[in-house]
């Protein structure tokens, strides 16, 4: 019988590990809808407040859409264009920064070679190579610029998604043939993600306006794309404040200086800093429950199976993976791998109460 029963979990590990592989092919050779799908999920999370707000001020359900839907319109138009005309802009000036670039590394190293130190243009090119750091920032800003080209359906499943948001649970409960039946942990995951969201989206603007506003102090060029691009890459934890220092300081560094350079990253490090380490955790808590090991691994995972799209959302993706795990008892061990040491206790405890 032990041995039956250790063949059927061994066997029972070798399926599940091949169907992992099989959904992870899947969603790589799906990459583009996937990708499209999120975006809309995560402009429908940040649109279910309002939509909720106004329905609770009697508004019918179809109008509260409309007017939401139309808010976010007028300020993607907005944005868009700002934006668009500044990654326009950077493209053009691309190979002139890329020769400026070298120009600098040439006077470097003769700079350097004059103090006794040797040091070849090839090493700069080759290992250090700014000029990669700025080709990385373009194709970065062209993959999203092609992925919100779709924008009229990634705002169509937005809508709706929105429509369906209240009639949702319904039908969860045709389903499952309870019409009574409550659904609390899925109600607090749901609830958590999106206040999540919402308030990491809110923080994350307040940032790049500031970085947007402190460029421009300095005088570094394409000001509102580096706000930009921080907005964005906060959304990366724990390094993605760095990330966007780095192309704004070789810019800043061409265009005006290796002091300019430095203050660029010191702006771009302390607002990360202070945002990660000061106003999130008062706002939103400490309540992930990731493992710091979890964040770091979901953001490589997801960064390389979906591009941009997949480091932005690493954080939502893992959670819901979590949430997922933990609510099977053959897959809460995973949800507990990934979980933080205070869910682990959690869990504990819960398992306990189980058992007597």
């Amino acid at each position: 019988m032990n041995e039956q029963s250790k063949s059927s979990r061994g066997m029972h590990i070798l399926v599940g590990a091949a169907a992992f592989v099989i959904i992870i092919a899947g969603i790589n050779l799906a990459q583009s809808v996937v990708v499209l799908f999120l975006v809309a999920v995560f402009l429908a999370l940040l649109g279910t407040p309002p939509v909720l707000w106004l329905k609770d001020k009697r508004i019918p359900s179809g109008f509260a859409v409309l007017i939401v839907m139309a808010g976010m319109i007028i300020i993607l138009i907005l944005i868009g264009a700002q934006i668009g005309a500044s990654v326009s802009s950077f493209s053009d000036e691309l190979p002139l920064l890329q020769s400026r670039i070298k120009e600098q590394i040439s006077e470097l190293c003769s700079l350097l070679t004059s103090k006794g130190i040797v040091v070849t243009e090839k090493f700069f090119l080759e290992y250090v190579n700014p000029e990669a750091a700025m080709k990385l920032t373009a194709s970065l800003l062209s993959g999203l610029s092609s992925v919100l080209s779709d924008v009229v359906l990634i705002l169509l499943t937005v809508t709706f998604i929105l429509l369906e948001v209240s009639s949702f649970p319904i039908k969860l409960r045709a389903i499952l043939g309870d019409p009574k039946q409550a659904f609390p942990q899925f109600t607090k995951f749901i609830v958590d993600m999106k206040r999540y969201m919402v308030i990491k989206t809110l923080i994350n603007l307040s940032a790049g306006i500031i970085i947007a506003v402190w460029m421009y102090i300095l005088g570094v060029q394409f000001p509102i794309l580096w706000g930009f691009l921080a907005f964005l890459l906060h959304y990366i934890p724990n390094i993605g404040s760095v990330i966007a220092a780095i192309p704004a300081a070789i810019l800043a560094l061409v265009q005006l200086g290796i002091g300019s350079a430095l203050l660029v990253v010191a702006g771009n490090v302390l607002v990360g800093f202070i945002v990660g380490n000061v106003i999130e955790p008062r706002l939103m808590g400490r309540k992930l429950g990731l493992s710091t090991l979890v964040v770091f691994l979901s953001l490589l995972f997801w960064g390389s199976l979906l591009g941009l799209i997949g480091a932005i959302l690493c954080i939502p993706l893992t959670m819901t993976l979590k949430f997922a795990f933990d609510s099977s008892e053959s897959t809460r061990w995973i949800a507990v791998l990934l979980g933080s040491e205070k869910f682990k206790e959690v869990s504990t405890q819960v398992s306990k109460k189980k058992e007597q």
